[in-house]
């Protein structure tokens, strides 16, 4: 039995320790805020081991609460390093590349949101939040689309003839 929990285990604990002390956030310091959509609670939704290599072992997933809508991501391993909270930084995601805030919470630890809705407003319900939560991690875990190719195709003459587009001329 190996002495350290597998990497799944390790980021359905940091998730249940996220959602916790967000439910937390929400009952306390954000309790009466206008901001907040009474029709929505804190969830932790989709969260994933990013694959190794990728920096430090991490998990990425979306945590809804009634006054914002963030992708997180959130080590596996709890850091106590306050350094990097305000501090921002590209991550690829998809393709694209996402801006993310370093943040820490004593309860917590560091880790890093890119804001996705604030406030919350717009949505009517908890399922329709998670529903949104859900299609864009389904965006964000699609496979990049290949690269634009830059090479002129040849014309159809020339690819009928066995000539390259460089050698036909063209009026």
């Amino acid at each position: 039995m190996s002495p350290h929990p597998a990497p799944v285990d390790r980021l359905s604990a940091r998730v249940a320790e996220l959602a916790a002390l967000f439910t937390t956030v929400a009952h306390t310091r954000m309790a009466g805020m206008p901001v907040l959509n009474t029709a929505l609670q804190v969830e932790a939704i989709g969260f994933e081991c990013l694959p190794a290599g990728e920096g430090e072992p991490a998990g990425l997933g979306i945590l809804v609460t009634p006054w914002f809508m963030n992708l997180v991501r959130l080590p596996l391993q709890r850091e106590d390093s306050a350094a990097q909270v305000g501090r921002t930084h590209e991550e690829p995601l998809a393709g694209q590349r996402f801006e993310f805030i370093g943040a820490h919470e004593a309860a917590l630890g560091a880790f890093c949101a890119c804001s996705l809705f604030s406030p919350m407003f717009e949505f009517a319900d908890q399922s329709t939040a998670r529903a949104t939560a859900l299609e864009v991690l389904a965006q964000l875990r699609r496979p990049p689309l290949p690269a634009v190719r830059t090479e002129p195709f040849p014309a159809r003459r020339s690819f009928l003839f066995g000539r390259s587009a460089a050698s036909e001329v063209r009026p």
